[in-house]
């Protein structure tokens, strides 16, 4: 079996199947079919827009996000699809933190559904900082298919990595 590096996490049956579909070089038609066309968001203005969006139909109470924006910068290399930042300033004798959003330029060509889960994955560091149990809780209330679409990232990383061509 080759190495699989975004689903070590998974069990050996599914990284077989995973194996099986690329040695029959159907796995770019597999999410194709899934997925058949990419979103439509482009500009920083249209991604804040959509995150601004999301939070405010679940995280209404939660602290504001300042900042959103694509990220040339953000590779897959550092284990990074997204990075959620807290910037703190002292102003008089308040502590003021801002938030920001960054998500790495490639997902401006791919489905809503993967530009979603990074998204929601963001908007939930506002709330819980550490990846536990009361995250993933947070993420699948935002999208019920959150582990699901996570998958299928993978699989879409995991296609770049062995072919490097871009699906969408």
């Amino acid at each position: 079996m080759q190495s699989l590096k975004y689903l070590s996490a998974y069990s050996d049956q599914t990284r077989a199947q995973v194996s099986l579909l690329i040695a029959q070089h159907k796995l770019a038609d597999v999410l194709r079919k899934r997925y058949p066309a990419a979103h439509g968001i482009r500009t920083d203005r249209a991604l804040y827009d959509y995150i601004q969006d999301l939070k405010s139909e679940f995280l209404r109470n939660a602290e504001p996000i300042n900042k959103v924006a694509f990220d040339s910068k953000i590779h897959v290399i550092q284990h990074a699809l997204g990075l959620h930042t807290a910037i703190s300033r002292v102003q008089g004798s308040k502590l003021k933190a801002k938030h920001e959003i960054r998500v790495a330029s490639m997902f401006k060509d791919v489905p809503l559904e993967f530009l979603r889960m990074i998204a929601v994955h963001e908007l939930a560091h506002v709330k819980e900082k550490q990846h536990d149990k009361a995250f993933y809780k947070l993420c699948t209330y935002m999208e019920p298919n959150y582990h699901q679409y996570e998958f299928d990232l993978r699989l879409y990383l995991t296609e770049l990595d062995l072919s490097g061509q871009r699906i969408w």
